[in-house]
């Protein structure tokens, strides 16, 4: 089965990334379309662009690094968790995105984007420049979650998707897996 490397973007420590991650994991582990991976850019603290050497050429030298190497490799395709940092993307997940660049190459990505009114859609569009410049196919559809907030369960800290929701989640790891199966003949 494809493996889906479901990136949660924020690190902050009030963060919902999270919260939503599990929420869209849950969506992932019953629609059975992949074998979804938890990439969490907070555990993984990714030092900030300090390899000597450019990406492309893949010779890292930072255990960090080298972890996060592997297991971006190791994905069939993406799911970016993200909200917006001043209308855009969440410079941890720049970094991580910009610390490696084989690895992602000829992936499909989806994006779960959240936030307040603008449900996160600038970050979402910001980050889908990046992965095309990593030749990552970012897919149209995608989960945009506005006034996120009305789905946290203040006492448990859990997000809780509606059904229109459920099923945006429900479209885009449909054509995430019709992306995977495609581009698979791309990679070596």
């Amino acid at each position: 089965m494809a493996k889906l490397g479901v990136v949660v973007s924020s690190v902050r420590e009030q963060r919902a990334g999270s919260a939503i991650a599990d929420w869209f994991f849950g969506v992932c582990q019953a629609e059975r379309s992949f074998e979804p991976v938890l990439l969490d850019l907070k555990t993984i603290n990714l030092p900030m662009l300090s390899e000597p050497e450019h990406p492309r050429l893949k010779k890292y030298s930072q255990p960090a690094v080298l972890a996060w190497s592997a297991q971006v490799e190791a994905m069939d395709a993406f799911a970016f968790v993200t909200p917006e940092y001043n209308h855009g993307t969440p410079p941890a997940l720049i970094n991580a995105l910009d610390t490696l660049y084989q690895e992602w190459n000829y992936k499909p990505a989806g994006l779960v984007s959240y936030g307040g009114v603008s449900a996160g859609l600038r970050s979402a569009a910001m980050t889908k420049s990046i992965l095309t410049t990593l030749k990552v196919v970012p897919i149209v559809e995608a989960v945009a979650i506005p006034t996120f907030t009305t789905h946290m369960d203040k006492a448990t800290g859990r997000f809780t998707g509606s059904e229109g929701l459920e099923r945006s989640a429900q479209t885009m790891l449909k054509e995430l897996a019709r992306w995977t199966e495609a581009l698979r003949t791309l990679r070596p």
